[in-house]
């Protein structure tokens, strides 16, 4: 409900031909729903896909419908025209990135042109939908995040910041707290090796050749640039570095500055940067 809320608020009266209404917008199931991720316990069927598939769903099953269907809009934000293909799109991207804030969702159902239907599932059984979904995207969540109540706003409000519908002002102030906490500590690293210098460049609002473009503190960039940085980290984890100036070059091979990100946990960004900090002085 709170993400129900949060795309109406942005959506709802946006600027544009077709702005996101409130009957576009579905949770629970209708009648003619039989089983599936927009019922719950009192409504799913045997065997039913929602619940046998993965172990969060077993164990997460309540009377909660556990979905979200989103309908058609067309509004003019940041400069160009934002509409539910490139949602999904962008949606779909950060799920097959494994960003942080995407790990509950457990597929998206999608068409990318308004004819073809396509399917991301993260336990990777399914790759299409039925044909409503050409003017409809499906969001499923693991039942198991919707029993603990876990906010499922972050990877939302990135949409709407990255298409200038949600300001900075408007994050939450765990993220604030949170971001602040990752400036703090990854500073420290600037003029010992490239990622700090490299954050602090984007931390302060200046792009490559260190030309202000929005300020001090770009929230909205940071957050991206931590985003790319965590991607890099992870294809990373199974190799074996026996230096950290090995670790450094395999984060930076392949990437420009402006790649180089990582949206870092929030129970762990403290304890990340610290670590890069200790292991660069040591």
């Amino acid at each position: 409900m709170a993400l129900r809320s949060l795309l109406l608020t942005h959506l709802d009266n946006a600027p544009g031909p077709d702005d996101l209404e409130p009957n576009e917008v579905g949770i629970v199931g209708d009648p003619d729903h039989r089983g599936g991720y927009h019922c719950g316990s009192d409504r799913v069927v045997p065997n039913d896909y929602s619940v046998v598939e993965s172990p969060r769903d077993r164990a997460g099953l309540t009377l909660d419908a556990s979905a979200l269907d989103v309908g058609q809009f067309e509004v003019r934000s940041g400069g160009r025209t934002n509409t539910l293909v490139s949602f999904s799109l962008w949606c779909v991207d950060q799920c097959a990135a494994n960003a942080a804030d995407t790990r509950d969702i457990r597929e998206i159902i999608y068409s990318p042109d308004g004819n073809t239907v396509k399917r991301w599932d993260r336990l990777g059984k399914r790759t299409t939908g039925d044909s409503s979904h050409r003017w409809h995207t499906h969001i499923s969540f693991f039942r198991d995040a919707i029993k603990a109540g876990r906010d499922q706003r972050p990877l939302f409000r990135r949409y709407l910041s990255s298409i200038g519908l949600l300001e900075d002002s408007d994050m939450t102030p765990e993220e604030h707290n949170w971001l602040a906490t990752v400036h703090k500590n990854l500073t420290v690293l600037d003029g010992r090796n490239p990622i700090g210098q490299i954050y602090t460049r984007m931390a302060e609002g200046r792009d490559e050749t260190g030309a202000s473009v929005t300020g001090n503190w770009n929230l909205r960039a940071m957050t991206a640039q931590l985003t790319a940085l965590q991607s890099a980290l992870t294809a990373l984890a199974g190799k074996d570095f026996t230096d950290e100036e090995a670790i450094i070059q395999g984060v930076l091979a392949g990437l420009t500055p402006e790649e180089i990100a990582a949206a870092i946990p929030p129970t762990i960004a403290k304890q990340v940067a610290d670590e890069l900090a200790r292991r660069l002085v040591a």
